[in-house]
């Protein structure tokens, strides 16, 4: 199965008034210049700190970054004398700067303000650290600049692995979801699923914002999980560990028989477990969907049971060579 290239998409740049909007209640932000628009783009999810361009050291001035101003900035702007000060921030604040956060409760001097609104720079403080502010907006800008990728199927949380269910149109991957959410498992998303790119090596699924929980059963029509079956039954965001793609079966095909081999399927550059898994009458997915996540769990821990029958078996037939007993041990009258 591959995955075009064309479904992967990347957040190319936020105004500065969405940045604002999204961060002001949850990390304490307050916008401190009045009379500037909030329409400059933030188009690098890096964060920099000025310390050496507030110096006079302004050749490698990563200005087009969001700029995080701290104890040690301001302290050294409060030694300068106001002449000295002046000229440092009318060097700096002529670069395109998106806009500065003061962290720690600081705020700017009078003069800082001035000069930001006569170059349209958006200034705000914070009363987080420096430390916890940078690590928190950090985490967001990534959010928002990571690629991503979408893809229809039906997203769960089983046993704690993000497993999801994917295949034609109406083979039956929402039915699935449903059966493994009444036996006590989670829905993260069903029907269309928003897979983003976090760091190396790890994705992360949610569902879209407008269908969040809601699920198409056919013949039913429309359910919401969460009425349904309470907020145990959900999730808002998983880490994708597993996809199955479910298929009808196929007797020209060849599927997986010991498991020795793991498949992966590359999506945005991580390999992902991928298993095939045919469809036929009488066929139980839910309790096979409930052994992969276990599975996967066990070869996270050390243990591969494919591994340890083939090794069990290449060492009998190396102790049995020449060997002719064949009779078979029981226990005497058959106790356990």
């Amino acid at each position: 199965m591959k995955i075009s290239e064309k479904n992967i998409y990347k957040k190319e740049n936020i105004t500065v008034e969405f940045f604002y909007n999204a961060i002001k209640d949850k990390f304490s932000v307050n916008l401190l210049t009045k009379n500037i628009q909030l329409d400059g783009l933030i188009t690098q999810q890096n964060l920099h700190r000025p310390g050496l361009a507030l110096a006079g050291f302004v050749e490698l001035f990563s200005f087009d970054r969001v700029q995080i101003v701290g104890n040690t900035e301001v302290k050294y702007l409060n030694g300068l004398s106001i002449d000295e000060r002046k000229k440092t921030l009318d060097q700096i604040l002529d670069f395109d700067i998106p806009c500065v956060i003061f962290t720690d409760n600081n705020e700017p001097s009078e003069d800082f303000l001035q000069l930001a609104e006569k170059h349209k720079i958006p200034i705000f403080n914070s009363s987080l650290s420096t430390t916890k502010l940078t690590y928190l907006v950090g985490d967001f800008l990534d959010d928002q600049f990571s690629p991503r990728i979408s893809m229809h199927g039906s997203f769960t949380d089983v046993y704690g692995v993000g497993m999801m269910f994917i295949g034609n149109s109406g083979i039956g991957k929402s039915e699935v979801a449903l059966d493994l959410i009444e036996r006590g498992h989670r829905l993260v998303a069903d029907d269309v699923v928003i897979l983003t790119k976090k760091g190396e090596g790890i994705i992360m699924g949610a569902g879209t914002e407008l269908v969040k929980h809601f699920m198409e059963i056919r013949g039913i029509g429309i359910i919401d999980i969460r009425s349904m079956f309470g907020i145990r039954a959900i999730r808002y965001q998983k880490r994708l560990e597993v996809i199955i793609e479910l298929e009808i079966w196929d007797d020209d095909r060849e599927y997986t028989r010991t498991g020795l081999e793991t498949q992966t399927i590359k999506l945005i550059d991580v390999d992902i477990e991928y298993i095939k898994v045919p469809i036929v009458p009488g066929k139980n997915l839910t309790v096979i969907s409930e052994v992969i996540a276990l599975n996967y769990l066990s070869k996270h821990y050390g243990y591969n049971a494919a591994e340890v029958l083939n090794k069990k078996l290449k060492e009998k037939i190396e102790n049995k060579k020449g060997n002719t007993n064949r009779s078979v041990s029981y226990f005497e009258h058959d106790f356990e």
